[in-house]
Order: structure tokens, then sequence, then C-alpha cells
């Protein structure tokens, strides 16, 4: 029934199971003293937010269980300070799919040597059961292309002809410069 991280763990512990607990949130440099520990299971705790330098001086740090929590995604610089980190236990979250998962999401796959499992969207129901990676390219295919205008901007009418001309020259050149052709009617 702990609610906290314990403050008394050993400095050379190697293994730490704080699973089946009621720790909901990890604090900033919960474990800075136990910089040998490799493994740590923090599975079934209801966490809901891990402070970005929580994870600070787990330097050797190889398993990481967060499954079976209440975690919707991580700030940036959760993970920064695993270095070592192998396997990364992230099933049974409900993890939202929006513009805040992306950091986790490039984290991994930046870290292409940690395996991982159990990033699946839970939230919103539109996104529902995709997996993270498919929400992320999504979003950025839904996002609009730049486009070249189709036609020059428009000009007052009461510009004389000598004004257009000039300015009809100066487009030609510009699109020229690079490389595309356009018809200007009327």
């Amino acid at each position: 029934d702990l609610k906290k991280v314990p403050g008394n763990i050993p400095p050379d512990i190697a293994k730490l199971d704080l699973s089946n607990n009621k720790i909901r949130q990890l604090r900033a440099k919960e474990f800075e003293d136990v910089s040998e520990l490799k493994i740590l299971n923090l599975n079934s705790n209801g966490l809901t937010y891990i402070d970005p330098a929580a994870f600070s001086g787990l330097n050797s740090l190889e398993e990481l269980d967060l499954s079976n929590n209440s975690l919707q995604n991580f700030e940036y610089g959760v993970l920064e300070d695993l270095y070592f980190l192998k396997i990364l236990w992230l099933r049974e979250n409900p993890w939202r799919c929006d513009y805040n998962i992306h950091y986790l999401f490039y984290w991994l796959k930046h870290h292409y040597n940690v395996h991982y499992s159990g990033l699946e969207c839970k939230m919103p129901e539109e996104y529902k059961g995709w997996s993270v990676g498919k929400y992320v390219r999504s979003y950025y295919e839904e996002c609009p292309k730049d486009k070249l205008p189709i036609y020059p901007e428009t000009f007052d009418l009461d510009k004389d002809e000598e004004e257009w001309e000039r300015h009809k020259e100066q487009t030609v050149q510009t699109i020229k410069k690079h490389g595309v052709i356009v018809t200007v009617i009327g």
C-alpha cells in the first residue's frame, strides 16, 4: 500500500519491485540514490503522472515496467536519462493519442534498441485501438500541403497598363527562377 517511492532504498540495489501499490505520481529525482538499478517494476500502481526528472540518475536501468497504470502520455524529458534501457513495458495504459503522445513515440523511434510493447491508443474514441505509430503518421498526413498559388496576386483595377506589364515581367522572372511554368489568363 505504498503511496510514494520509499526513501530508504539501498544504493546498490539492482532490482526494485514496487508493483501493486498506490503510487500515483513520480516526483523529480525519486531514484537518484539508486544509480546501480537495472530493473524497475512500477506495474499496477495507478500512476497518472511522471515528472520529467523522475528517472534522473538511473543511468544503468535496462528494464522499466510501467504497465497497467493510468498514464496518458509522457512529458518531454521523462526518458532522457535512460541511456541503457532495453525493455519498456507500456501495455494497459489509457494512452491519449493527441499531440502530447509524440514525445514518447519519437523517443522510441530514435532509440530503436529499446523493445517496447503496449503502445496503443485508448482515447479519443476515433483512434481507439490504433497503434500510436499509426496515429502519429496520420497526424502528419492530414496537415495541409504547401501549395504554390495558381494565379498571381490580384491588382487594383485603377493601376495602369504599364505597371501591370512591369509586374508581369517580375512574376515571370521569379517563376522561371523556381522552374515553374504559370499561364496567366485574362
